[in-house]
This record gives C-alpha cells, structure tokens and sequence, in this order.
C-alpha cells in the first residue's frame, strides 16, 4: 500500500507532467515507521522528477508542523512547498464575522493570535487547542523561523455551517476590511474564492459527485463535523445541512455572471483589482528574499494591531488594523508613504475608527 501510494503520486507527474500535487488531511495518515510515509513521498519527488523541473507539493496539515516546509540555502524546499494556513484564515474569519462556534472558538477574542497569524503564519505553535483536545505545532520549531514563503491561507466557506460568504453585499461594515487587511500582505498568493471579488450573493455548500456507501459515508460525515457547533447539536438541526450529494446543492453555488455589471459586485470587483494593482505595483517589485523572513508585531489594544514586514530592498510594510467597534486613539501609525486606507483614519491624531486598517511602506535603497 504504501508503495501505492508512492507510485501513484509519482505517476500523476510523470505521465501527465502535473506542475504539483496538493496533498489533503494528512494529520489524518498515522505512520509510525522510522520514515514517515510524507517524508519518502516527497524524498522520491524530489529525486525524481524533481531533479528536471520543480515540482509543487502542498499539504493541507492541522498539526502546524513548519519543519516540513524547510528551505535549503539557496531557497528550494527540502520536503513540501507549501501549507494551506488555517490559521490565517480563522483569524480573519472570526474577525470579520464574530463566529465563535466550534473550532473558531478557539481564535475568539484573542488578539495575540490575531498578530501572531498575520506576522508569522501560524497562530498555534505548540499551544494547546481546546477544540482539538490537544497542541498544534512546534514551539521549537515555529513559523516564525520559517517566515511566509510556505504558508497560504485557503479560502473554506464550504467547510462552515451555514455556507455564507463573509464577504457578501448584505454584510457587517466588518466584513468589508477584511480584504483589504490580508490581500496586500507579503505572504504569497493572495486568493479569493470564485465570486468572492465581487460579493457574489450565492452561498458555497460543500458538494460532491459520490454514490453509494461512499457517498453516505460523506454525507454523515459533513453532518458530524458540525455535531459540536451550538446550534447544530440536535440531529433535527443537522439534517438540514445541504445534502453535499444532491444535485441542487451543487445548483445553489453557480455564480450570476449577470451581476459583474450590477451594483454593487460592480463597484466591489473594481475595489478588489486597484487593492491588487497596489500590491502588485507597490509591494511585489520590492518583496525580495523578504518570505524567508517573518514579520514582528505588537497589539495596540483588543482588536487591535501593527504587523510590519522587512522588505527586500531594505524597507518595509507595515500594517495598523483595528478589528473591533471601537474607536482607538493615539495610536502611532508609522512613518513611510500611505498605500492604503480603509475605514475612519486620521493619521495626525493617530485615530483609527473602528474597521480600519492603513497599509504604508517605507523603501530602500533603489
């Protein structure tokens, strides 16, 4: 079996030249053999079809661990490429939508985290998470010493209850930041979810095409992921969950292209491209060797931040976000040439209205 699973992978490379594999759940692959099943997948890549072109492998890993995404010297990855960053994501998550049911409840309230996440990745480095009844990641060995080249945040409003997009027209004034808090940051890849860039008001289910004993097996499982969400605890609630194997769960999610040329997905789609023009204008040109470093950070409050990100050419990126319903006052918001605003902002008086955030660079030499 194992080495099925070896060939299979090398398979997908060799004969149809995949550019790379995304590999899912693999905290769920217990192996306790002197090699751990991902440490020959990816030694087999890497000294194979990985010694004439490169090869992405990336994992989806609730157990944070960074030493699988350690670079060489000259900045290859050693193992795997790249994780999707849960972390980053629930942080956002809960700020922009309040959430605390389930698994979010364990990034609720915590403006540590909040920081840490944005500034290094992972939000869990070794602490204990109490949703999961144990520790996530390494303290030894955090992100921090890995910086953000390997960490991506995954966009997931399928895996959420109740299936909406944080980002939808008829959302909070909250929701609306949180783009702009996230997308020009240096971590690589910034993504939104299809629809996401122009606040598309149709909801993203989980849906699959299975039949049979395994297409049951999916639909009780996605019903029992959210057996500990409070408003889901009695099996009445849960069945009410969208069926991921019917036909019109999948129907609900397909987009209205019609809306593009509709307000207000027209205006939101034309606020996503200049934020991303910024960052491509601004920020790319001068990121460097910068995501093989980490950014620092200090809370200015609950709810509050300032992250900022060494830069390639010797400057830096700083973020001051404030992520609650207060106003916070006195705040020194930095030197450096403003790239971004968003929310009530007085940078003289050092005031930040409440769902704000301010982008400013500070450059190099030339």
């Amino acid at each position: 079996m194992r080495d099925f699973m070896i060939d299979n992978a090398l398979y997908w490379l060799e004969e149809f030249h995949f550019d790379g594999l995304r590999l899912d759940a693999v905290h769920a692959i217990v192996d306790d053999s002197p090699e751990h099943l991902l440490d020959e997948l990816a030694r087999r890549v890497r000294g194979t079809v990985g010694r004439e072109r490169h090869i992405h492998l990336i994992l989806e890993n609730e157990e944070n661990e960074a030493h699988r995404l350690e670079r060489t010297e000259d900045g290859r990855p050693r193992t795997y490429t790249a994780q999707w960053n849960d972390d980053a994501h629930h942080v956002l998550h809960v700020a922009a939508t309040g959430e605390a049911a389930g698994y979010y409840g364990d990034y609720t309230g915590d403006t540590e985290r909040l920081a840490r996440a944005l500034a290094e990745g992972f939000a869990f480095q070794g602490e204990m998470m109490p949703y999961r009844g144990g520790a996530a990641g390494r303290a030894q060995r955090s992100s921090a010493a890995l910086g953000l080249r390997g960490l991506r945040a995954e966009p997931r409003p399928g895996r959420q209850p109740r299936l909406r997009r944080p980002d939808r027209p008829s959302g909070a004034v909250r929701s609306r930041a949180r783009p702009r808090r996230s997308l020009p940051s240096p971590a690589p890849d910034p993504h939104a979810l299809h629809g996401e860039e122009w606040a598309a008001s149709q909801p993203f289910p989980f849906f699959c095409d299975f039949h049979d004993e395994l297409g049951q097996a999916v639909r009780e499982g996605r019903r029992g992921e959210f057996a500990r969400f409070p408003e889901l605890q009695d099996e009445e609630a849960r069945s009410r969950i969208p069926d991921p194997i019917a036909e019109e769960t999948f129907r609900s999610a397909k987009l209205d292209w019609t809306a593009l040329s509709r307000e207000p997905h027209a205006a939101r789609l034309g606020h996503y491209q200049r934020l991303l023009a910024t960052r491509r204008q601004q920020i790319v040109p001068r990121l460097g060797d910068t995501l093989h470093q980490s950014g620092t950070w200090e809370m200015l409050g609950e709810g509050a931040v300032r992250v900022v990100w060494p830069l390639g050419d010797g400057g830096k990126l700083a973020l001051v976000a404030n992520l609650s319903a207060r106003i916070i006052e006195r705040v020194d918001l930095g030197e450096g040439r403003v790239i971004w605003t968003e929310g009530d902002v007085d940078r003289e008086r050092g005031t930040l209205g409440p769902w704000s955030v301010v982008w400013t660079i500070v450059t190099g030499e030339p």
